[in-house]
């Protein structure tokens, strides 16, 4: 059986989806909603949206986030080959 979303998962999607109405920059923002350093939550959204529930509860910012990470890879992988 497949398992929810946790109160801080939900959490999490909440603030990717409005993370700009917290007022300055994104990081203190992480660090001020969760106590999270940034690569610290970046590395539990990654991990959340490849969660089959966090695509149930919002699949339009889930493939965003899926696409922007996939664009990230290819460039870094890119990189790589020019050098």
């Amino acid at each position: 059986m497949q398992q929810g979303l946790s109160e801080r998962e939900t959490d999490i999607l909440g603030f990717e989806r409005s993370w700009w109405t917290h007022g300055g920059g994104k990081e203190s923002a992480i660090r001020e909603t969760f106590d999270l350093s940034a690569g610290d939550y970046y590395r539990m959204l990654g991990d959340l949206i490849d969660h089959p529930a966090a695509m149930d509860a919002d699949p339009l910012l889930v493939r965003r986030l899926r696409r922007q990470r996939l664009t990230r890879q290819r460039e870094r992988s890119a990189r790589r080959s020019q050098d």
